[in-house]
């Protein structure tokens, strides 16, 4: 019952949360009250709760892979595709082998294994933690878009590392041309798995649709399960879990441009995620800070019985850490925007040269979150021959420590950073949506007119102006320089209920094509899938408005 006690008092936790951080007069990032009011029930029940690491692993983080790899914007993730695999591969290996060697040297007692592990599992950002931070600083929409890319493929690349520096300590043996293709079976068989086990649901709902018809709520359970159903399959032939999920979220975003899907699925579905987003991302913060106090008396407890030095150089080790994975980042992205000009120049272009206070801003941004959490907390207890995992307690303390600093550096930092940038104005999006709203209206109203023909023909002539009235009243929400409303007739009740069946009926044909339109221009790629996603949920949440 104390367990059960704890899981309720998170959830609890995490629903204050989300009014606290609208009643506090300071602004705080979301997460930070989170970890905040995790410390309090510690405090409340006496000790922390400790779930089993891999039990830990499996539950939060395939879905919350999932589901950033199925929103993430396409459009702009493949526009800045260079850049994005610099930061989330690139900066992640000079990330892992510059901090890991300097562990190792602030902290002789750590082993190198385990200074790089350490180093891996800090490497990842996170999305979530970043967007809390971002609705209080004014971050460029690109340079987000940059950083969501990042936090996608940062997580399979640090997690994969750590994983190989984990098994190497575990077994004592590290072999590069090993490692090397392990990490190549371990990525594509990931990745095919993810692809495979999304695609494969998908054909296998729509087949079971067209042969029995919908069922909403088996099909949000099934849309739910798979990330697991991914993850699962992939670990059990020793490829990346991680990878997998991921995948399957973004092969789900491909699935999701077909519109075989109806408006009020993809309403429901939406709910239900951003509640399981919510949630997860939430208990995690609450977990973090629910253990925070017995990791930090267990890394008190390392360093009396380890170190030569006195507890309190635990506030220099984490201040190092911190100062050298901002500096590290802060090179690579300097380095890598000179490489960027030069070769551009090479090509005989002429490129922007980018503010310093947007690399700035790109090396602050790197907050660690609920992946770095999740990770090291699937450290294991034990060493293959009985023997305590060296210096674990220290490692998941660092870790914290370094998650709580970030994520107090950006939220403080950022705002002053971009105050009063000015960046060029980029009209693309609104030229998308011009776009989007002009041929949508366009085949809807062709469409209406198809319907509206269908309607009338055979019918008498006062039925004839019934479904003229309704097809113009439809036809005018699509006319964007007429006033819209026609007021329904007066009279018979059964003229007016047969009105009504027409008016929605073409309306639904309106909305359909608008949809189908919708989805073509994003398959086409005239417009991002992140725009299309956001029209195509309010005609979704149109079509439910009507059918109530």
């Amino acid at each position: 019952m104390h367990s059960i006690e704890v899981v309720l008092a998170m959830l609890l936790a995490v629903v204050a949360s989300g009014y606290l951080v609208r009643i506090l007069p300071v602004g705080l990032p979301l997460p930070l009250v989170q970890i905040g009011l995790g410390a309090a029930i510690a405090g409340f029940f006496g000790r922390g709760h400790t779930l089993d690491p891999q039990l830990f692993f499996l539950l939060f983080l395939p879905p919350l892979l999932f589901l950033d790899g199925w929103r993430i914007p396409k459009q702009g993730l493949f526009r800045d595709k260079g850049t994005v695999i610099e930061l989330a591969l690139g900066l992640v290996l000079f990330t892992v082998i510059g901090a890991g060697l300097l562990i190792h040297w602030l902290i002789p007692s750590m082993p190198m294994g385990v200074a790089f592990a350490l180093a891996a599992i800090l490497s990842p950002t996170d999305p979530v933690a970043v967007s809390a931070i971002a609705k209080r600083a004014p971050v460029p929409k690109r340079l987000m878009h940059i950083l969501e890319g990042e936090s996608l493929l940062n997580d399979a690349s640090g997690l994969v590392c750590f994983r190989f520096a984990v098994a190497a300590v575990m077994t004592g043996v590290f072999s590069l041309a090993d490692a090397a293709l392990t990490f190549v079976w371990v990525a594509l068989a990931g990745l095919a798995i993810g692809v495979g086990v999304t695609w494969g649901i998908a054909t296998a709902q729509r087949w079971l649709w067209r042969s029995f018809g919908e069922e909403p709520g088996a099909a949000l359970l099934v849309n739910l399960l798979t990330p697991f159903a991914a993850y699962l399959l992939a670990e059990h032939v020793h490829a990346s879990g991680i990878l997998a999920a991921v995948a399957a979220g973004i092969t789900m975003s491909y699935v999701e441009l077909t519109g075989r899907v109806s408006g009020s699925m993809r309403v429901q579905r939406t709910a239900v995620w951003d509640t399981v987003q919510f949630a997860f991302n939430g208990i995690i913060f609450v977990l973090l800070g629910e253990q925070l106090p017995g990791i930090v008396e267990r890394a008190v407890d390392y360093m009396h019985a380890h170190s030569v030095h006195s507890p309190w150089w635990l506030l220099v080790y984490v201040a190092v850490i911190n100062l050298s994975l901002v500096l590290l980042r802060l090179l690579w992205v300097w380095l890598s925007m000179r490489w960027s000009l030069l070769k551009a120049r090479l090509r005989g272009q002429q490129r922007p040269v980018t503010p310093w206070r947007i690399v700035l801003a790109t090396s602050v941004a790197g907050v660690r979150g609920a992946v770095t959490l999740a990770g090291v907390l699937t450290l294991p207890l034990l060493l293959p021959d009985g023997s305590a995992f060296p210096a674990r307690d220290l490692v998941i303390f660092i870790a914290a420590a370094v998650i709580l600093c970030s994520l107090l550096a950006a939220s403080l930092l950022l705002p002053v950073v971009l105050k009063g940038l000015e960046l060029p104005a980029d009209d693309s999006e609104r030229q998308e949506e011009d776009l989007a709203m002009r041929m949508s209206s366009k085949a809807a109203l062709a469409a209406v007119e198809r319907s509206r023909q269908e309607l009338v023909q055979g019918q008498s002539t006062g039925n004839v102006q019934l479904f003229n009235d309704a097809a113009a009243r439809v036809s005018l929400l699509y006319q964007r320089n007429l006033a819209r409303g026609l007021n329904n007739p007066d009279g018979d009740p059964e003229q007016v209920a047969r009105m009504e069946r027409g008016y929605r009926q073409l309306r639904n044909a309106g909305l359909n094509a608008e949809r189908e339109e919708l989805f073509r221009l994003a398959r086409r790629g005239r417009i991002s899938d992140e725009l299309s996603r956001k029209l195509i949920r309010n005609l979704d949440l149109l079509e439910s408005r009507q059918r109530q």
